[in-house]
């Protein structure tokens, strides 16, 4: 029981979004910022996860990222604040993260990496957003609260390990535990193997050949986002393409549902958390929605999983 406990209570209580929205909108589009500059310096790899993010012990961090013969890495630090950036030239360099516009936190950005020996140049419209405000230009959005941004980083530790244990038993084809600063989530994604209809694009200014090449083949895919358009952090899951009987499908636990709107299974993020085994509830959710998209698609589950 004790050992139960202790698990439950590293997995932090969330405040509904209503109460960090404009903290949540603030940081998405520092993300954005970052990923930005992973994408235009390193090579591409499918489905866009060489741009991604990567949860870290101290907050996201971008991996390595290749540069006129060396490599750097930036990493939002949650527990202490700050953006940091280090280089294999032993370069370290930081700055405060606080309440700051989306243009202060891009150009404070360009900055350090000038004064780190690189140059780069970024597209800097956000994607993925209706209102997409380029970096050097939003004053908009202008919030921080640290204690906020700990906890969520706090969580994320906590899905992150999960998502890690769920892919590790499956041998086709799957996507690591990542942070897609587009959408402003943590994704982790298997493949049938097999081709999927083309997508129809129509992401908010998002080119439809993203998606397109994003959706090439049929997956499931499974995350963790603050719940924008739903109001409360939660997990969701889907199939693309989606088979027939996939969203009567029975899911575990009872609490998740079907939402039509976002084409996806939903399982908010307080059933986990308060829940005497919060795991072993993520875990259920999991499964239960990839078995619903794998056996309605009849993939080849024998091939594909490891002590099936």
């Amino acid at each position: 029981m004790a050992k139960i406990e202790r698990q439950r209570n590293s997995w932090p209580a969330l405040v509904p979004l209503k109460d960090w929205e404009d903290t949540c909108t603030t940081v998405h589009m520092w993300t954005q910022v970052i990923g930005k500059i992973r994408l235009e310096l390193s090579p591409w790899e499918n489905h866009s996860w060489g741009s991604a993010l990567y949860v870290s012990s101290k907050g996201l961090r971008s991996s390595l990222i290749p540069y006129n013969g060396f490599t750097f890495e930036l990493e939002f630090n949650f527990v202490d604040h700050s953006l940091e950036i280090t280089t294999s030239k032993g370069i370290s360099r930081s700055f405060e993260l606080r309440p700051m516009s989306v243009s202060e936190f891009y150009r404070k950005t360009m900055d350090i990496l000038k004064k780190s020996g690189i140059e780069v140049s970024i597209f800097t419209r956000p994607v993925e957003v209706e209102v997409a405000i380029p970096f050097e230009n939003d004053t908009i959005h202008k919030s921080y609260d640290s204690d906020v941004m700990h906890s969520y980083w706090q969580s994320l530790l906590q899905v992150d390990r999960v998502f890690k244990e769920f892919r590790a038993g499956f041998i086709g084809k799957s996507s690591p535990s990542h942070f897609f600063w587009g959408a402003f989530d943590l994704a982790v994604t298997r493949f049938s193997g097999r081709t999927a209809p083309k997508h129809p694009g129509g992401a908010p200014n998002c080119a439809d050949w993203v998606m397109e090449e994003a959706y090439s083949h049929e997956l499931s895919s499974a995350g963790f986002w603050p719940g924008a358009g739903l109001g409360e952090p939660a997990f969701y899951s889907y199939t693309y393409s989606e088979p027939s009987g996939f969203q009567v499908s029975d899911i575990e636990p009872k609490e998740a549902y079907y939402n039509k709107d976002l084409g996806e299974f939903i399982l908010p993020y307080s059933i986990v958390q308060s829940s005497t085994d919060p795991d072993a509830t993520l875990h259920a959710f999991l499964k239960s929605s990839y078995e619903a998209g794998a056996n309605n698609g009849k993939w080849d589950r024998l091939a594909l999983e490891k002590n099936l």
